[in-house]
């Protein structure tokens, strides 16, 4: 093959290399989240139906009061194992910190390859279980719940994504992609249902109206 032709067709594979590296860092997945398959739509709705519906307060609230982060195996904590459970080739050193590896954020669509990047999502936020019942738990109550990776309530997303999130529920926030949003409820609902939260009545109508789709 002609140098020209040869350098030519090594400019263009190149370019297109780059191109495809480029957007799978915004739209992925070059992995995916392993969420814990939540309870389907029919079950989910059965659940919601079941659950008090009480207004919220946030009386006496503070973070502190749901210690985090457990260690779960050897020198592996409970953020640790999701980064590890959610993300695709990651590596870890001897203390079980992640050092490479990618993260696809189910949220948003993007993917990450730096642990610093992502944070773990307590898909029913602390704050939130407080309001609906957790201020009766014990701490050694709280603490299983902020560490639950059994239940479908933790989950490596986009940091300011989950900043954004706060402690909303689905009556002000969901996930932009939407392609999310039934995987988002039916684990919500869930969550709530194993830990007896209850529910407010903007928090129930928005359930309601993204799992009749579902």
């Amino acid at each position: 093959m002609p140098k020209i032709y040869a350098r030519r067709r090594f400019s263009i594979l190149a370019a297109l290399t780059g191109l495809m590296a480029f957007a799978g860092l915004f739209n992925g997945p070059a992995a995916s989240a392993a969420l814990p398959t939540p309870v389907s739509g029919a079950t989910a709705r059965s659940y919601l139906a079941s659950l008090t519906v009480a207004t919220e307060n946030r009386t006496g609230y503070s973070r502190d009061l749901f210690p985090t982060w457990n260690t779960i195996s050897g020198t592996c904590n409970t953020r640790e194992y999701i980064l590890k459970r959610d993300g695709s080739n990651v590596v870890t050193d001897s203390s079980c910190a992640a050092t490479s590896g990618s993260w696809y954020s189910p949220y948003d669509g993007a993917t990450w390859y730096a642990a610093s990047d992502v944070d773990i999502d307590h898909l029913v936020p602390l704050a939130e279980a407080w309001d609906s019942g957790a201020s009766r738990w014990t701490t050694s109550q709280r603490q299983a719940f902020a560490n639950d990776i059994t239940r479908p309530q933790l989950l490596a997303v986009t940091d300011n994504v989950n900043q954004a999130k706060g402690d909303q529920d689905p009556a002000t926030w969901m996930p932009s992609r939407t392609a999310y949003r039934c995987t988002y409820v039916r684990a919500w609902v869930q969550v709530k249902y194993y830990y007896n939260l209850s529910v407010d009545s903007a928090e129930k109508s928005a359930l309601q109206s993204y799992l009749a789709s579902c």
